[in-house]
């Protein structure tokens, strides 16, 4: 693959040359692309790729893998990014290209640690998980073919006189009235995974796998081919950073926020300081809901808290002004042991419980949409609470002027002058105006 800085030529193919570049909604990733690419649509690609792989993970923790739920939302947002997840008449031949280029531009960004790698192999196989569950059954043994898998189909007859060992065999079709569809023979190190949950009938050195247990064989070549593509891809990443108009976006992707960017809102003004301590109440998720509380408490926060809870208020509307009022009026009250700011969470599924957390509060439907942010949750929680309406400013006895005057009281009955704030408030300060001004 090669990029250049003009417009993309596109790939011109014929109907039939189309379908036989991309055969199918899925495939393992066996040769890289060759196409001529542009840098704005490398990019664009990249970070779309993991969009979709953000939302693989979040719907793994929140649903069960193959539930109904799971499977109906999961196409919906693969459907949104416009990628390919199902065999159909139609011309799916740029979505199946964009999933083919995006997967190999993310392997450059997440073969850089093994923690990287362990992440992206888990939400690609998750992934390809999906799209082969949709896959129609006639559609298999071409998939197979394709991917250079060469599992032996059994004959009516063959199937017929093993049938019942193989339902007796199988968790999933044990105990019920099932007509069998393909069965596969495979060599019994292939279906390790199934041998040890006993899901599996085995005769003469060789594993009867039935066609809804064949995904697990068929993911553990593709988790295994995979792997070893990242480690290629790891050893061969340094001349490819050497590009240095690639190395700054592949070290940016792996930890990237792909959600919407709340810093651009046109709601600026909407909230007074007189709202934040009741919308904290009602409308804060619980990370802003502790800064803003430890702050209340103890009139400080440390450098990264500050710079967390500064950009949330400027989401939500608070101006540049309204936020140094609010700082300085706060930091004026006084300084307390800094290493008491706590550790409200324990566990690592830090979103999920947010996204718990806000459905048990404002009593609606779980799953009703994907949390990102702690904006998102603000404006969502300020939708159901107004009923849609915009989040407006309420009126309130203390406006601005009068605001500034409470100020210079505290200030001169704490002998303070806002004036002249000592050094350590205006390090305290330092970086707030920047973002509110940006």
């Amino acid at each position: 693959m090669q990029f250049s800085g003009t417009k993309r030529k596109k790939l011109s193919l014929a109907g039939d040359q189309r379908s036989a570049h991309y055969p199918h909604s899925l495939q393992f990733y066996l040769q890289p692309p060759s196409e001529n690419i542009s840098l704005l649509e490398f990019e664009n690609l990249a970070i779309e790729r993991l969009k979709l792989l953000k939302i693989v993970e979040n719907l793994g923790v929140s649903y069960v893998k193959g539930s109904d739920q799971y499977q109906s939302k999961l196409e919906t947002e693969i459907r949104k990014l416009k990628f390919s997840f199902r065999e159909s008449s139609e011309d799916e031949f740029d979505a199946r290209r964009r999933d083919h280029i995006s997967h190999f531009i993310l392997r450059l960004a997440y073969c850089q640690s093994e923690d990287l790698r362990r992440w992206f192999i888990q939400q690609e196989m998750d992934l390809f998980r999906f799209r082969f569950s949709i896959l129609p059954s006639d559609k298999v043994q071409g998939f197979l073919k394709d991917s250079h898998l060469q599992f032996e189909t059994l004959s009516d007859e063959e199937k017929q006189l093993r049938s019942q060992d193989i339902i007796d065999s199988s968790a999933p079709l044990s105990g019920n009235k099932y007509e069998l569809d393909a069965v596969y023979k495979v060599p019994f190190a292939d279906a390790l995974d199934l041998f040890r949950g006993r899901k599996v009938y085995l005769e003469h050195g060789f594993a009867f796998v039935p066609h809804q247990d064949i995904v697990s064989i068929i993911l553990n070549d593709f988790r295994a081919k995979l792997s070893k593509a990242l480690a290629l891809t790891a050893r061969s990443l340094p001349s490819v950073q050497s590009d240095e108009r690639l190395q700054p976006l592949l070290n940016h992707l792996s930890h990237s926020y792909v959600g919407q960017d709340y810093n651009a809102q046109g709601n600026m003004g909407k909230i007074s300081l007189d709202q934040l301590d009741s919308l904290a109440v009602k409308s804060f998720p619980l990370c802003m809901r502790q800064l803003h509380k430890a702050l209340r408490e103890h009139h400080h926060l440390r450098h990264g808290g500050r710079m967390q809870y500064g950009l949330f208020l400027k989401g939500i509307g608070l101006t540049l002004e309204q936020a140094l009022q609010f700082w300085k009026l706060e930091f004026i009250k006084g300084k307390v042991d800094t290493d008491k700011i706590l550790d409200y969470v324990k566990g690592t599924h830090y979103q999920l419980a947010c996204q718990k957390f806000f459905d048990l509060t404002h009593n609606v439907e779980d799953g009703l949409f994907s949390l990102n942010h702690p904006n998102q949750y603000f404006l969502e929680s300020q939708k159901l609470l107004t009923g849609g309406r915009e989040v407006k400013k309420e009126p309130s006895q203390s406006e601005v002027p009068q605001t500034k005057q409470s100020v210079q009281k505290t200030a001169n009955s704490a002998s303070f002058p806002t004036a002249s704030l000592d050094s350590t408030l205006e390090m305290d300060m330092e970086g707030l105006e920047g973002y509110f001004s940006e």
